[in-house]
C-alpha cells in the first residue's frame, strides 16, 4: 500500500530529489537486510515473509531513482508470484500434515509433484529467471536505478542475487535431497481445491509481466 500511494501522489514527491535519494537508498538497505535474515531462516512462511519485505525494498529503490511506473510493475508482479509462493507454502504444509520447517522436509518433489512445479515456477519468477513476470519488472528497476546511480545499480544486483540465494535454498531444501522426518517421508499432494489456484497463479507468474 505504502509503493501505490507513493505512486497515486507523485507529483508530490517529483520535485523532491533529497527525499527521493533518501528513499532510493532506505530501500537498497530494505532489500539487503531482509534478504540476509531470510537466508537464516527455517519456517518456509518466515522465508517468504522475509522476501516481501526484500522486495518492497526493490520497488521504494525504483520510487527513489524516479521510476515509479517500474516499481508499481513489480507490484503487479510480485503480486502474482508471490501468492503463488505462499499458496505453495500452504500446500506443502498440508501436505507435510501442517510441519513448517525446512529442515524437517526434503524429497517432496516425488510426493507432490504439482505443488513442486508451481512452487519452481514462482521460485524463478522471483529471483528473475529470463521471460518471467519477474524478469521484466526487475530489469524495468534495476535499468532506473542503473541511470540514477551506478552504486546503487551495483548494490540492487548483489541484493538480487542475494533473492536468488535463499529462495533458491528454500526450494532445494523442501523439494530436494533426502526427506529428513517422517512427515516428508508420508507427504501427500493436496487436493484440487487447493492445487487449482496454483496453476492460474503459475501462468500469471510467468506471463503478467509480457503485458
Amino acid at each position: 500500500s505504502g509503493v501505490y500511494v507513493t505512486t497515486k501522489l507523485w507529483p508530490l514527491f517529483a520535485g523532491q530529489h533529497l527525499i527521493l535519494s533518501i528513499m532510493m537508498w532506505v530501500g537498497i538497505a530494505t532489500a539487503f537486510l531482509a534478504a540476509l535474515i531470510a537466508f537464516r531462516q527455517r519456517d518456509i512462511k518466515k522465508v517468504l515473509a522475509y522476501s516481501t519485505v526484500s522486495q518492497l525494498g526493490f520497488m521504494f529503490a525504483a520510487l527513489g531513482a524516479g521510476a515509479p511506473v517500474a516499481a508499481f510493475f513489480h507490484v503487479v508482479t510480485h503480486a502474482c508470484f508471490k501468492a503463488l509462493l505462499f499458496l505453495g507454502a500452504g500446500s506443502v504444509i498440508h501436505g507435510m500434515h501442517e510441519k513448517q520447517d525446512l529442515y524437517e522436509m526434503g524429497h517432496l518433489k516425488s510426493h507432490m509433484k504439482f505443488t513442486h512445479m508451481t512452487f519452481l515456477i514462482a521460485n524463478l519468477a522471483i529471483i528473475g529467471f529470463p521471460l518471467t513476470a519477474g524478469f521484466f519488472s526487475k530489469d524495468a528497476i534495476l535499468m532506473n536505478v542503473a541511470e540514477h546511480s551506478t552504486v546503487a545499480f551495483i548494490l540492487l544486483i548483489g541484493a538480487a542475487l542475494l533473492t536468488a540465494f535463499y529462495m533458491t535454498r528454500c526450494y532445494s531444501l523442501a523439494f530436494h535431497g533426502e526427506a529428513r522426518s517422517k512427515e516428508a517421508e508420508h507427504a501427500h499432494e493436496s487436493p484440487l481445491v487447493m492445487t487449482i489456484p496454483l496453476m492460474v497463479l503459475a501462468v500469471l507468474s510467468v506471463f503478467a509481466g509480457w503485458f
